[in-house]
Order: structure tokens, then C-alpha cells, then sequence
């Protein structure tokens, strides 16, 4: 088959803006990196079928954009992410820049699905800001009531699965949509885009449950803040911040501790009693949280050192990669029911059965082939 005029600019932005390098790409592709480099200065050009490969399983891009004059004008997901530096989001691996990418067409699918309008008629982010003279126990006492989930019935839940569940559905049925995925890199746990009408928060399906719920809470000040954010296990990089989005990182850190394990709760429950790893774990049952959120807060009571919290959490970090790396993949419809979330899916179907949108649109929004949409959605009819 006969070479295509692609635009060798527009080659290499589709690379550079996936944070991807030359090896990678040719490796990807299967040939050398002489290969890559030739095309992106003109003097080469890849065949169709190469155009395809590169468009669909690499850069994960319409096709068409490699035929563009110039560079289109997408907008680039870093300008959503203000306190994380510019060497941080460099660093990060292109599958995790196809997320924010994947993250930006939710949205705007949303946009499309729901005529440009939130649909939740308590929609938090309408009923809650947050300004410089706020009070903490203030703000979470207003989140606790938009939300409609006391500390009584956080503390009745029997499990990490139902918390976790409980606090998403929750999140949803205030108008912030929480979609998750298999990162493919445990550095992020997550990260949220900001939008008036179609906030979005993405939690990394690979993390514990427990990471999983206070990224859901770190993430959610982030939004309440007007601004989107990225939740990395590794925070040193907030010392490089300037002193005003540090003070946005530490809050949003210390908005989901206090909001998941209530101080004034916390001490009662410490109160005579010995600081050991019964204890810990007991306390990290009782919120559904992660035995690190417990040892953080006895850190900063002066309960325990320094050395003991480093000590514990890294070997407590180390547990749960274990623990991840024994699980298997499960069933796709199920995996792909998980990442979307109720909320999506029901608005994608509801205008399905109405007429409104065709078989390929709805493929087109799930991201799946049109021979699997009957079984995606008899597996979600049957749960």
C-alpha cells in the first residue's frame, strides 16, 4: 500500500503531547526509531495501514488530525492541573495522559448527553465554595449534609466494597461524576477536571479501596477550590510549589482527613486507650479509611514519631502492591460497568431506549465495539 501526506508536525505533537518518546513509539510500532524520527521531519511517511496504528492504538487520536495543515488547537490537559509543576507532568507516563484526554471526552460527552445542564438538582458545587475565611468544621459539615451521609451512617457500613460504593453514588447524585481505570502507574492515585456544569474525578482502580475513597475527598476540595488537580502518592513536590497553592494542596489533604475521621470523634475514640497496631486497625474498620489515614493523625497529636509513621506506611504500601499483584482482571463487562459508573450508563442507555441516540454513538460513548453493547448491557440489567 502506497505511503499518506501526513503533516510531520502534527506527528510529532500527537507524540509529544501523549508524553511518549521516540523509542517508545517505535517500539509500539514495531519499527526503529530512525523510522519515527524520518517521519516527523518529512522525510518519510508512514503507509495507511501504519497511519491507522498510529492513530488508533498509539496516540489515541482521529485519524484525520494527521492530515491538519498544523497542530490543532486541543486544549492541553496540563492547564487544568495548576499545582502540579510542569517537571511533574512530564514525568508522567503516557497512559496516564491518555486518561486526562479520556477524562476531557467524558466531559464532553456529558455536555452532549445531558444538553449542557447538571442533572442533579442539589448540585454541590452550586451549594458549596470556599473562601478565605472558611471554617473547616464548617465546610464539612455542609459537605456531610449536601451529600446526605452522616458520621452514624459512614460508621454503619460493613465494609471498605460498601464504603467505597456508598461514597461514589453519593459524590453522583450531587453532579460530580466519578469514572475510574486501571492506571498502569501507582505513582497517581487519581485526578479530577474542573467544569461549572460536568466536574469529573478519576480514582486509579489499581490503588486499595481506602486510597480510593480519600482521593475521592482530596480530589472533591480540589473542585470545590474551582480548579482540577492530580493526587500523587509521592507529594514532596508540593515544597516546590508557590506558597499559595501549597496552602491548596495541604488543605485539600487535611479537608479528606478531618472530613473521613473527625477529630473531635477521633480523640474520644483514642482516649485512655494503648497507641498500637490493634488499635490502628480497629479505628481504620470503624471510617473506612486506610491504616496510614489513622497513623497520620497520631502523628500529629505526638503520639507517635516520625520514624514509626515512615516505618509503618511504606511497609503498609508495600503490602498492598502485593496484595494488588495477586488479583486477576476479572469479567470485561463487569471491569467496564465498574469503570463507568451508574451514572453514566443509565443517562447513555435512558437515551438509547428513547430514540435519541443510534447503536454507534452509544458505542462511540462507552467505548466498546457495537457487537458487545448487548452483553455490556444485559450484564448491567442483571446486577
Amino acid at each position: 500500500m502506497g505511503k499518506v501526506s501526513v503533516t510531520p508536525t502534527v506527528l510529532k505533537w500527537a507524540r509529544v503531547s501523549s508524553n511518549m518518546s521516540i523509542d517508545e513509539v517505535a517500539d509500539k510500532m514495531g519499527k526503529s526509531s530512525d523510522t519515527i524520527i524520518s517521519w516527523e521531519m518529512g522525510k518519510d511517511q508512514p503507509t495507511y495501514v501504519q497511519l491507522e496504528k498510529l492513530a488508533y492504538s498509539v496516540y489515541k487520536r482521529p485519524i484525520a488530525i494527521f492530515f491538519f495543515p498544523e497542530e490543532p488547537d486541543i486544549d492541553d490537559p496540563r492547564k487544568e492541573f495548576r499545582t502540579l509543576p510542569d517537571f511533574e507532568y512530564e514525568s508522567l507516563p503516557y497512559t496516564v495522559v491518555r486518561l486526562f484526554r479520556k477524562a476531557q471526552a467524558l466531559q464532553l460527552n456529558l455536555q452532549e448527553l445531558f444538553q449542557g445542564n447538571n442533572p442533579s438538582d442539589k448540585f454541590i458545587l452550586e451549594k458549596i465554595s470556599i473562601s478565605k475565611k472558611i471554617d473547616m468544621d464548617s465546610l464539612v459539615k455542609d459537605v456531610r449534609e449536601i451529600l446526605g451521609v452522616s458520621l452514624e451512617d459512614q460508621i454503619e457500613w460493613k465494609s471498605i466494597t460498601q464504603a467505597l460504593k456508598s461514597w461514589r453514588k453519593a459524590f453522583e447524585n450531587c453532579g460530580i461524576f466519578v469514572f475510574k481505570d486501571a492506571f498502569k502507574y501507582d505513582e497517581v492515585s487519581g485526578f479530577c477536571l474542573y467544569d461549572k456544569e460536568f466536574p469529573i474525578i478519576y480514582i486509579n482502580n489499581s490503588m486499595p479501596k481506602t486510597r480510593q475513597i480519600f482521593t475521592l475527598f482530596h480530589e472533591l476540595a480540589h473542585l470545590i477550590f474551582g480548579i482540577g488537580g492530580v493526587f500523587k502518592i509521592d507529594d514532596s513536590f508540593i515544597s516546590t510549589l508557590s506558597s499559595h497553592d501549597q496552602k491548596i494542596e495541604k488543605f485539600c489533604n487535611k479537608f479528606a482527613g478531618e472530613f473521613l475521621v473527625p477529630d473531635s470523634e477521633f480523640d474520644s475514640q483514642i482516649s485512655g486507650s494503648e497507641i498500637n497496631d490493634k488499635l490502628v486497625f480497629s479505628l481504620a474498620n470503624r471510617y473506612s479509611v486506610s491504616r496510614e489515614v489513622i497513623l497520620r493523625k497520631l502523628l500529629d497529636r505526638d503520639l507517635i514519631s516520625k520514624t514509626l509513621y515512615k516505618e509503618k506506611a511504606e511497609f503498609w504500601k508495600k503490602e498492598a502492591q502485593g496484595f494488588k499483584n495477586k488479583g486477576n482482571s476479572g469479567n470485561y463487562y463487569n471491569t467496564k460497568i465498574n469503570y463507568l459508573g451508574d451514572s453514566y450508563l443509565d443517562i447513555v442507555l435512558r437515551e438509547y431506549y428513547k430514540n435519541k441516540i443510534n447503536v454507534y454513538q452509544v458505542a462511540d460513548y462507552l467505548d466498546i465495539k457495537v457487537d458487545n453493547i448487548p452483553s455490556l448491557e444485559a450484564h448491567y440489567m442483571s446486577r
